[in-house]
């Protein structure tokens, strides 16, 4: 590094908009003249195409959606579950404590998804698993407990 590399360490005063002339950013304090974004207060809102119908109002809306009535499960997979010891016993307040989750989102309850490994034996009480995940429980020598 040269002398001539070398930048400001970027402690530079505030820009003051709109004090003379001779500042760069006088008068109209570069927001041009007159209009609607020139006035204080003024500019339009997100999607406001001057009036013309909006696109979200042009697109059509068609056939029921389920993402607002789906349930909504914390996934927790079975590489997570690899922490614990063996022959411990595997809840929701268990996985909270551990830091796997957080508590206050349990929403409708914890899938146990089946990717990664499993080598120890874990009793696993979870609302859902997946077949994957289910098996390599097992296979472990643990169990499976729907809640």
């Amino acid at each position: 590094m040269k002398l001539n590399e070398m930048t400001s360490s970027g402690n530079a005063a505030a820009y003051r908009k709109g004090r003379g002339a001779g500042s760069g950013n006088g008068k109209t304090a570069g927001r041009g003249h007159k209009g609607q974004k020139a006035r204080s207060g003024g500019g339009v809102r997100p999607g406001f195409e001057g009036g013309q119908m909006p696109l979200y109002r042009r697109l059509p809306k068609r056939g029921f959606n389920n993402k607002r009535f789906a349930p909504q499960y914390i996934e927790v997979n079975v590489s997570d579950l690899e922490k614990f010891d063996n022959g411990a016993e595997v809840s929701a307040e268990i996985l909270a404590d551990s830091g796997i989750i957080s508590l206050p989102k349990v929403n409708d309850g914890i899938k146990i998804l089946g990717n990664g490994e499993l080598t120890k034996k874990l009793t696993v009480k979870a609302v859902k698993f997946t077949a994957s995940a289910k098996e390599k429980i097992e296979k472990a020598g643990g169990t499976a407990e729907e809640v």
